[in-house]
């Protein structure tokens, strides 16, 4: 799975490098889902960020919480989904 790096919105601030997977990629239209590998981090539902994909591109999503889709980690690491709302460049 790739690795990318993952943004707050609204000042820029790193929040964590995360593990993504595309389920769609056009310019215009991307999503997919992503876990977090470093830090935990408490996102709310609907908050801004920016995703950093391994290849250096950036783009401007939201991220809901899949509260039916954990991953086995100790402490647990949720997977959540993303959805552009911005070009991918």
């Amino acid at each position: 799975m790739p690795t990318g790096k993952l943004y707050r919105q609204s000042d820029n601030e790193f929040i964590s490098e995360v593990n993504y997977q595309f389920h769609n990629s056009t310019r215009l239209n991307w999503w997919g889902e992503l876990t977090v590998t470093g830090n935990v981090f408490k996102v709310r539902d609907g908050e801004g960020c920016i995703l950093e994909t391994e290849d250096g591109r950036k783009g401007k999503c939201y991220l809901k919480k899949m509260v039916n889709r954990a991953v086995s980690a100790v402490p647990s690491r949720f997977v959540y989904r993303f959805t552009g709302t911005s070009t991918l460049e």
